[in-house]
């Protein structure tokens, strides 16, 4: 993949909920985890989490090897976040999004969202069966500013 390009994946399976249903998600959201962030401003990851904490969210940092990311404390991975999640807002290659799902769905989280150019067909299957709200290859921050500013 070249810088700067995202690879815009059709998706033939699966359909984002309704306009309606995503305002409800964003507005009841309370926690997101961020699966993926980067430590480096530049990164698009990096950036909407900043802009989530500025829209009132409680941001919950989850990367390995990194301790700290936007002055809040960093996980390795979901399951070492001790307190409840209402989304987790995945940046990650579409191929490591199906672990991340997976691990969604063994810690009952409520709601999944797959950012822009991640689409994993077979892991929103698996999220959706298991009662999950699921949003793939759609921007957190665009989907805010267009539903909710």
């Amino acid at each position: 993949m070249t810088r700067g390009f995202v690879l815009r994946l059709e998706s033939p399976m699966f359909t984002n909920p309704p306009p309606q249903a995503l305002r409800a998600l964003l507005k009841d959201a309370k926690t997101i985890a961020v699966v993926g962030i980067s430590p480096r401003p530049e990164r698009p990851s990096h950036r909407i989490a900043a802009r989530l904490l500025e829209w009132g969210y409680r941001v919950i940092p989850v990367r390995p090897a990194i301790s700290e990311v936007l002055g809040l404390k960093a996980y390795a991975s979901l399951s070492e976040v001790p307190e409840r999640i209402d989304l987790v807002d995945v940046f990650r290659n579409p191929e490591d999004a199906g672990s991340i799902v997976d691990e969604c769905i063994a810690l009952k989280l409520p709601a999944v969202w797959l950012q822009e150019g991640v689409v994993n067909e077979p892991a929103a299957a698996r999220a959706l069966a298991a009662g999950m709200t699921v949003v793939m290859d759609r921007c957190i921050s665009v989907e805010y500013r267009k539903l909710l500013a």
